[in-house]
């Protein structure tokens, strides 16, 4: 679950939820996410961004109001 302020929807806290999901997602997928880039020559930075704002989807979120 993620804990969140209502009151603190910004830009950043926006942007720390999608960089702990990159983490989630690279740890989880990265050795598969590398093999398909070299497979396919794409930019594994890309992939992980798109893998990770899906990611983001699978959240359970508590705002704290």
């Amino acid at each position: 679950m993620i804990y969140l302020n209502f009151t603190d929807l910004s830009e950043e806290a926006q942007n720390r939820l999608l960089e702990n999901s990159k983490k989630d997602v690279e740890e989880k997928f990265g050795d598969d996410i590398r093999k398909y880039v070299r497979k396919n020559y794409t930019c594994f930075e890309a992939m992980i961004t798109e893998e990770a704002q899906r990611n983001l989807y699978s959240y359970t979120y508590v705002f704290n109001i």
